[in-house]
């Protein structure tokens, strides 16, 4: 029975089956089953992804309810062309439905009798209202779009009397319905996962995720196993909400060679794609960078690393093949392999943490290097801080926030006061320049935000004046600022800004009624380099369910970590989510108190380190629980 519809339906709960896939490949299980046993099963029992669910039939003689039931059922299927949902139809309904896009319920359908709905006086017909809470839609794309929160669902569905299948008798069967499939939230998460395909920056040879949710296994519609189907939403092309920053590789109507529907790695993790025709003619260098599209895309699905993509003619011959190691030189981020920590000491100075890789030989700290400060028993003393080169680490110039470039050269700093900003290498001797950027908001709280550097080596930062708000950007952080335009922001004002590595999307922390919410937007460029001119469009909410956000970072490829409260609550969270919106139940971070900064990396071994009004600078490791860094110290930061 549905994971999410045990509560909503009661008695008009229809009858499936479900058989447990064992040890799996990354594509899944495939098929059903020669052996084993068929059982019933609770609604406790759907939420592991590898139970393969299959629906039953309508029985002879089954009531109105009983229909509308066992087609809901029969939606959160793995059956072939959903063979058994389509009995629960009309003939004509039956070829006219497609579930191609999915509507996902907060707890599924609540399917109530609505009689007023009804055609004819003489009960030809028989009418249900479908109704909860909306979630989200994935669209033909695969897209995921967030629901407004408390959008509501309601919808009607509508049966008729027909002969059965042997011509005798009347039979209850759905000849209006919705569009697409109806989930409730945990068969989505069942059914589905996020994968992010890759695209390159337009003008760049640098790839952007772009996520899009496919079938954990075998497509019932296309019949395809989970890596085909994630090629051939790569060949598909972007979805519509970034297409205008990226392009495609692929040559245009390029697809799948034939019905090709199982691709699988072979035992040294490499994968052939067969191409069609349209791809015959590409060179050398073109078909380097459609392999390293499908690469980067296939590496979400796999826990070890992808060997080498191999892309065929539609003759068969080889077209090109391309290893992981060689597909580094399109990477979304070229950062180092072990990015540094940076803060702001007490003192008003960049300092950068480290794990302590030797000691003076008493056991202590590193020479010139201090651990935590408040040597309490949840402090991490394998910690060492250290200011870095340059005029942030030892000069006279004091900050508030810090921001160092991805190829940690160069670091920005806003003025304690947060009326300027200052730029320096990190290196000893470096030079100070004090920007053209200045705000004249005269809230000591308020003027510029801590600036972000994007992977093009722009830097970012939004006066918060309220007189005055602005986004601006600096090239090559220098030279005149820039006022950069966001579409859609109202009368909003950003109060933080967080580029991505690729440079094609901004998040930003947007203030408006009160309430201050994460809005992603994409950059689009005209002209280049210095000349080029920016606007940030496209706004959309990558956190609907959560308000009153604090803070924010990029924490993967098209990931961020959030700090903030979510609608209705009173504590503080801090979850991940995904660019699109989207969340898991794994998103879920521990808690730690009062914190106003979040600094991340796409690099998942490296911890996640934040600001804690009440106990510092924290850091959380993978696998472990908050730890103490440092006691006096604010704004940390990772390189961007």
């Amino acid at each position: 029975m549905g994971a999410d519809r045990g509560r909503a339906r009661g008695k008009l709960l229809g009858p499936v089956v479900a058989l447990g896939c064992g040890s799996l490949l990354v594509s899944g299980c495939a098929s059903m089953p020669s052996s084993g046993d068929v059982h019933s099963v609770s609604a406790s029992q759907r939420a592991d992804s590898q139970v393969q669910v299959y629906a039953v039939p309508p029985r002879p003689g089954a009531e109105p309810n009983e229909i509308v039931a066992g087609f809901l059922e029969a939606m959160t299927s793995d059956d072939p062309q959903f063979a058994m949902a389509r009995q629960y139809l009309t003939v004509k309904a039956a070829k006219d439905w497609q579930a191609d896009q999915v509507t996902v319920l907060a707890e599924g359908p609540d399917p109530q009798p609505n009689r007023s709905g009804d055609r004819g006086a003489d009960a030809t017909g028989f009418t249900f209202t479908l109704s909860g809470k909306t979630v989200a839609t994935v669209d033909k794309q695969r897209a995921y779009q967030p629901a407004k929160p408390q959008e509501t669902y309601s919808q009607s569905i509508h049966l008729v009397r027909q002969s059965g299948p042997d011509g005798t008798g009347k039979e209850w069967r759905i000849d209006a319905l919705p569009e697409g499939l109806l989930l409730g939230q945990s068969d989505f998460q069942r059914i589905y996962r996020s994968v992010n395909k890759y695209y390159f920056a337009a003008g760049q040879d640098r790839l952007v995720a772009d996520p899009v949710y496919v079938r954990q296994r075998t497509d019932p519609e296309t019949q395809m196993n989970l890596i085909t189907q994630t090629v051939q939403s790569v060949l598909d092309g972007p979805t519509r909400w970034l297409e205008p920053v990226v392009t495609s590789k692929f040559p245009s109507g390029t697809a799948l060679k034939g019905d090709t529907k199982t691709l699988t790695f072979d035992d040294r993790n490499a994968l052939k794609i067969p191409l069609n025709e349209r791809a015959s003619n590409a060179g050398e260098a073109l078909c380097k960078r459609m392999a390293a599209q499908l690469l980067f895309t296939l590496r979400d699905l796999t826990a070890t690393r992808v060997g080498s993509v191999e892309l065929d003619r539609a003759n068969g011959s080889q077209l090109c093949v391309l290893s992981g190691d060689q597909a580094e030189t399109y990477a979304p981020d070229r950062m180092s392999t072990s990015p540094g920590q940076y803060f702001v000491d007490a003192g008003g100075h960049v300092e950068r943490m480290r794990a302590d890789a030797g000691s003076d030989g008493s056991g202590g700290p590193a020479h010139g290097a201090s651990g935590p400060e408040d040597g309490s028993d949840d402090a991490d003393d394998s910690v060492v801080t250290e200011p870095v080169q340059g005029p942030f680490g030892k000069g006279a110039q004091q900050v508030r926030t810090v921001a160092v470039s991805r190829d940690e050269k160069r670091a920005a700093g806003v003025s304690t006061d947060g009326k300027s900003l200052s730029v320096a290498p990190l290196t000893a001797g470096g030079e100070l320049v004090r920007t053209a950027v200045t705000s004249a908001d005269k809230d000591v709280n308020g003027g510029l935000s801590a600036p972000s550097w994007d992977g093009r080596g722009d830097l970012w930062v939004a006066d918060r004046d309220p007189a005055a708000p602005r986004l601006l950007r600096l090239v090559q952080g220098a030279g005149q600022p820039q006022v950069v335009d966001v579409a859609g922001l109202g009368d909003g004002r950003i109060q933080q800004v967080r580029m991505s590595a690729d440079g094609v999307r901004a998040a930003l922390l947007v203030l408006q009624g009160g309430r201050t919410t994460l809005q992603i937007g994409r950059v689009e460029r005209s002209g280049d380099g210095a000349d080029s001119v920016l606007s940030v469009v496209g706004l959309r909410p990558a956190a609907p369910q959560m308000e009153d956000v604090a803070a924010v970072s990029w924490a993967g490829r098209s990931r961020l970590v959030v700090v903030g409260k979510e609608i209705g609550g009173v504590s503080q969270q801090l979850r991940y989510v995904q660019t699109d919106g989207s969340t898991s139940a794994a998103g879920t971070l521990p808690s730690v108190n009062k914190v106003t900064d979040v600094a991340a990396t796409d690099d998942d071994r490296m911890p996640l380190v934040a600001h804690s009004q009440e106990d510092g600078i924290v850091r959380l490791p993978p696998g472990a629980n908050w730890k103490t860094a440092v006691k006096k110290g604010s704004a940390p930061a990772y390189p961007g």
